[in-house]
């Protein structure tokens, strides 16, 4: 069973979060939903099918999960969907692998700075321990849906990596 809706991943299912520098707009969203589904329509571990789905959240950011109890991932078959990402990349002409970045919500929107610029806004007072960011590091569908993605810089690795202050 290959492509399920994301929605339908069980909780325990394995997740990877690409965010975009800006909002795709409506014709990079399409191109991104099928530039995914047709290079990962074959995805496989070992010959057998991979069982996965995908979401867009925020205009911005690719889910990836992978329900691992129907076929465990190698390393090959992670390679294939990164090499997929790359060339999405490509047609993009936007950065989604780039781990260096933080993506933190300002007012309504989500800002996408490097770690150096989070440092000086956080030296600043700019962004502090209750800054709302995206902790794209979880590592499942159940964190998701927990709520570990956006949260108080305070209850992610951002707090150990940046000086922020409380409010």
């Amino acid at each position: 069973m290959p492509r399920v809706p994301f929605d339908q991943l069980p909780d325990h299912a394995r997740l990877w979060i690409f965010g975009a520098d800006r909002p795709l707009s409506l014709d990079e969203r399409r191109l991104l939903a099928e530039s995914v589904e047709n290079g990962l329509r074959g995805w496989s571990a070992h010959g057998s099918p991979v069982t996965w789905g995908h979401a867009l959240h925020h205009e911005r950011f690719l889910l990836l999960g992978v329900d691992e109890s129907t076929t465990a991932l190698s390393g090959c078959s992670i390679d294939g969907a990164v090499h997929e990402i790359q060339a999405l990349e490509r047609r993009l002409g936007q950065s989604l692998l780039d781990t260096a970045r933080v993506f933190y919500r300002e007012g309504e929107g989500v800002r996408a700075v490097s770690r150096q610029r989070f440092r000086e806004l956080a030296d600043a007072g700019a962004v502090s321990a209750e800054t709302v960011v995206y902790n794209n590091v979880i590592a499942t569908v159940g964190d998701l849906r927990r709520g570990a993605w956006e949260v108080p810089a305070s209850r992610s690795w951002h707090a150990k990596a940046f000086p922020l202050r409380a409010e």
